[in-house]
């Protein structure tokens, strides 16, 4: 039978969102940080000791269902984190909806980042296209339609506050209001799409001066907008009191002044979508710094692309259409 299915999101701190899966037979529970940005599903093994403290650890030996792929993995994520260890494939599930034979790997190693103090989550499950696949093997999700068990080849994300989910097999009716409005997919690796403009509103006269169309990665895994630094240094001339934060902060951070943080548009198939101050705004420098840091970073690099992650994605609801491979955004119900 097709169904949907429903995974209920923790908020992380405004870092990362995670939710539940259960993986093998018995089926045991692990929390996972659900990516777009990525394809793969990784969880800590049995013989990772450092960083994995803290984490539930996916023992092949427990499970039934367990074979081993007779291969191993290195994963890099675009913040520098890595992962390495040995690919098994196992029965995974997630929101009532089951794969068999999904591919995964138990990892032995942990960069530091994966530790539990900054990174809550078991492990990561990846939700871009299969041509990104280290293992070189179907997704979760593709598992899922492949195997006919979602009502229909597609997802998607509520990032918030509270009440957030990821939904699988279609969209939730009920976290939308209005229609969507669609880009297509440019290419089918990341969930990239053509993002129209990038612009600050009300920061006084001045009539703001969008940034050109640009390449956006949509990624849930990603808690900030990353820019290339051209457009990102031309976007911040524009916001009063904007300063670069790279000694203050980190390379690539700017700050604007706390008491002015401005409203920044994203326009996707001509329609403007909001990123509110609130988002915006990552907090003081420090208690007494007038200055607040900002959510749009630059990469450093002259990349085209821009990856548009969760200071973006909390104030819509999107869906990933892997049918008609395009991204929806739509107004979130109040």
């Amino acid at each position: 039978k097709r169904a949907t299915g429903t995974v209920p999101l923790t908020n992380q701190a405004n870092v990362l969102w995670q939710g539940t899966i259960s993986v093998g037979t018995p089926p045991l529970p692990y929390t996972v940080d659900f990516d777009t940005g990525s394809s793969d599903l990784f969880l800590p093994g049995t013989s990772c000791t450092k960083n994995c403290a803290g984490h539930s650890r996916y023992s092949p030996l427990l499970s039934t269902t367990s074979k081993d792929r007779k291969k191993s993995f290195k994963l890099e994520y675009q913040d520098g984190s890595t992962v390495s260890g040995k690919q098994y494939s196992d029965t995974v599930s997630a929101g009532g909806l089951t794969a068999t034979g999904q591919a995964l790997g138990a990892a032995s190693t942990y960069s530091d980042s994966l530790a539990t103090q900054r990174f809550t989550p078991d492990g990561l499950l990846g939700m871009g296209y299969q041509v990104i696949s280290q293992y070189n093997s179907p997704p979760f999700f593709q598992t899922l339609v492949a195997q006919k068990k979602t009502t229909k080849p597609m997802f998607a994300f509520k990032l918030a506050t509270t009440g957030s989910e990821l939904y699988l097999g279609g969209v939730n009716p009920d976290l939308y209001t209005g229609s969507f409005t669609y880009v297509p997919v440019t290419a089918k690796a990341y969930w990239q799409v053509k993002m129209d403009s990038v612009t600050v509103i009300n920061t006084g006269p001045k009539r703001p001066t969008p940034l050109p169309r640009i390449e956006a990665i949509i990624d849930t895994g990603t808690t900030l907008i990353i820019g290339d630094a051209k457009n990102v240094k031309s976007f911040y001339a524009q916001i009063p009191g904007a300063k670069d934060a790279a000694k203050t902060v980190a390379p690539g951070y700017y700050t604007v002044p706390c008491d002015a943080v401005p409203t920044v548009q994203l326009t996707f198939g001509r329609k403007a979508f909001e990123i509110p101050p609130v988002a915006f705004n990552l907090g003081r420098v420090d208690g007494a710094s007038e200055d607040c840091v900002a959510g749009i970073v630059s990469s450093g690099t002259s990349q085209s692309f821009w990856i548009v992650g969760d200071v973006f994605l909390r104030g819509v609801y999107t869906s990933f259409d892997l049918g008609a491979n395009r991204v929806g955004f739509a107004e979130l119900k109040q």
